[in-house]
């Protein structure tokens, strides 16, 4: 697994997050602003696409229904989304209650 792809990835997806509740927060108190609408329509469309993409290369982002897994059960597997090489080293005990 290419480390600094799926770090990419991520940091897209953390971006294109960021964007979307901006301009949702915004459009609540600017409801018939058209162009911040729209922005937020291709900014959400470009984040689900974003998500599924990681998930196809890396596995789900989330738990609890918000991601379809792959056989075997996939959560489990490492590394997490939160984890990388920056905060968990092999010796660590990162998601210790995964299967190694």
């Amino acid at each position: 697994m290419d480390i600094m792809h799926r770090e990419q990835c991520l940091r897209k997806i953390q971006e294109l997050e960021f964007a979307v509740i901006e301009l949702n927060l915004y459009l609540d108190t600017h409801p018939t602003h058209q162009q911040a609408l729209m922005d937020y329509n291709k900014l959400t469309q470009e984040l689900m696409n974003a998500k599924i993409m990681y998930e196809r290369q890396f596995g789900p982002l989330t738990n609890f229904g918000y991601a379809p897994s792959q056989y075997p059960w996939q959560w489990i597997e490492s590394p997490w989304p939160w984890e990388n090489e920056h905060t968990c080293k092999e010796d660590m005990s990162c998601g210790s209650m995964k299967r190694n």
